[in-house]
């Protein structure tokens, strides 16, 4: 199931890198196959320029999301697993307390949550680039653990993002298929209250779960959310301390053979990147 993430705030999360997003998409259709493939790289120097010169920053690009804020957070952080101790701390979400974050599952074969997140987020950052919106990431594999949940919401609030999406994948029973989008619920209490966002969310939310079925061919779940692909919760703290539109996607079920063999593929993840731009696009552009 997902799981919330952030800690003290140690740093702001800097903004994503266009080269290294940009370089990210070359992993389109054809750019490897196995879950190493293309994972967080940076952009590869340009033929006959010297190696230790960076290349120079690109102008925004100018597209139909101009004006527009994504901030993606990418479930987890791969160093989480080496820092339990920080990551069990308690932290305020609102209606309760929870840890600052978990380390996330994996496929049986190894194959980290955490790592697919950032690659699925470096790939759907770098579409939402090239349409013109100002893209950041909660964390960029950039710090030691986290954010925890609270940091994580805090991040999109602070920067007034249009949407937020939070990329995870679950890890359930086998046999248990398909993607589902989390829904805050309508939530008050301490610090956390969503009134203002339930009804953007959903939409948010519906539009992702429509262009994510038909961009990858993967089906809502067929073990939450009565095969809407939608499931609405009241207890994560990154959607209870959210301010802005905001929605969780579990992408596939890791614990799942078959759901696990779309996971660890680049070309199903450039799918499921995709998938997720055009709900976001389709979304903002009303």
């Amino acid at each position: 199931m997902p799981h919330d993430d952030s800690p003290p705030a140690t740093r702001r999360a800097r903004p994503l890198s266009v080269a290294a997003a940009l370089a990210a998409v070359c992993l389109t259709a054809g750019c490897g196959g196995g879950p190493e493939t293309g994972e967080a790289g940076a952009a590869s120097p340009r033929p006959g320029a010297d190696a230790a010169s960076p290349t120079p920053p690109r102008p925004p690009a100018k597209g139909p999301l101009t004006g527009r804020t994504v901030v993606i957070d990418p479930g987890h952080n791969p160093g989480n697993r080496d820092h339990t101790r920080e990551i069990n701390k308690q932290v305020d979400i609102g209606t309760g307390r929870k840890e600052c974050d978990t380390t996330g599952t994996a496929t049986n074969d190894g194959y980290a949550e955490a790592r697919f997140t950032l690659d699925v987020s470096h790939r759907l950052g770098a579409l939402l680039e090239a349409e013109g919106a100002r893209v950041r990431l909660t964390h960029d594999a950039d710090r030691p653990f986290g954010p925890c949940i609270d940091e994580r919401a805090r991040i999109g609030n602070e920067a007034k993002a249009d949407a937020v999406v939070s990329v995870h994948a679950d890890g359930s029973a086998v046999g248990n298929r398909g993607f589902h989008v989390i829904l805050p619920a309508g939530v008050e209490g301490g610090g956390a209250d969503t009134s203002k966002i339930v009804k953007s969310s959903a939409d948010l939310g519906a539009r992702i779960a429509e262009h994510f079925a038909r961009t990858t061919g993967s089906a809502p779940s067929n073990y939450i959310g009565g095969n809407t692909g939608l499931d609405t919760r009241d207890d994560l703290g990154g959607l209870n301390l959210s301010t802005v539109p905001k929605v969780f996607v579990e992408c596939g079920n890791m614990r799942d053979p078959k759901d696990a063999a779309l996971l660890t593929a680049a070309r199903w993840r450039q799918k499921a990147a995709q998938g997720l731009a055009d709900g976001i696009t389709s979304y903002l552009k009303g």
